[in-house]
């Protein structure tokens, strides 16, 4: 077995070992993996540390570590930007690299973050994770995404899919949530009605299969915050989703979530 880490910004992890394939989610700057395998052209399968998720990756977009440093990094709380968009400089080369709201900052103390042998240092707004969490911060974090653009796949501020965006509002939190909808579905308790939600919980939405597509975050006065085209705000009742601009029901309610 051997173990990597994300040194870029935001890196693309694929369905298949090739440029040209589906992109099912990404790594963060910070974020660590498993490697399983090594295919010609440079494209390693891996398992997320975070959400062990199973996909494939660039040989040169991730830097491996050793195994205690895995373990190091995966046993502490995590420390994650705050900031939208941010800057961390490589103290060897002094090199800035952009990092994104919820990247993960390893070991970080005093502006300080240890990636394999390189060391960086962090002056924007960090959160701590193991902090005691307020329903009320999820809400806050979820309306710095507001407007970003639907990414199948994505969880940046500049391309985010349904389940990632709920996946790192939730992470910002302290929380691990799983990375898809239908896997986020199977966990916290199920409230019996609408009314009983709070701002935070998770709605989940069906297709006419029954199988869970779709995922969002529920607000006060019957809205919900959710990744549809973008980050935008709705209507929720007990079937679902109402889309002004369209003056249609955008998605079919099946339930409802308290996680936290």
């Amino acid at each position: 077995m051997r173990y990597g880490i994300c040194h870029l910004s935001v890196v693309p992890c694929r369905l298949e070992p090739a440029d040209t394939s589906e992109m099912v989610t990404q790594l963060l700057f910070g974020e660590t993996v498993k490697i399983y395998e090594e295919k010609k052209g440079n494209w390693r399968k891996i398992k997320t540390a975070y959400d062990n998720y199973n996909c494939w990756i660039d040989t040169k977009q991730i830097i491996e570590i050793t195994e205690e440093e895995f373990n190091k990094i995966n046993s502490s709380p995590i420390t994650v930007c705050s900031e939208l968009v941010s800057v961390i400089k490589n103290n060897t080369d002094e090199v800035l690299t952009p990092i994104v709201l919820g990247s993960s900052l390893p070991l970080f103390k005093k502006n300080t973050v240890h990636i394999g042998n390189e060391t960086y240092h962090f002056e924007g707004q960090v959160i701590g994770t193991n902090k005691k969490v307020t329903k009320n911060r999820i809400a806050e974090n979820a309306f710095m995404y507001l407007n970003a653009p639907y990414l199948w796949g994505g969880r940046s501020p500049f391309g985010i899919d349904c389940s990632g965006f709920t996946q790192i509002i939730y992470k910002l939190n302290g929380v691990q949530l799983p990375r898809d909808a239908s896997q986020q579905a199977e966990i916290g308790a199920t409230l019996s009605f609408i009314e009983e939600s709070e701002s935070g919980d998770l709605a989940f939405f069906d297709n006419e299969e029954g199988n869970i597509i779709h995922v969002g975050i529920m607000l006060t006065n019957n809205k919900i915050i959710h990744a549809s085209g973008k980050v935008r705000i709705d209507k929720i009742d007990h079937q679902g989703i109402y889309n002004v601009d369209t003056n249609t029901y955008s998605h079919r309610l099946r339930l409802i979530k308290k996680i936290l």
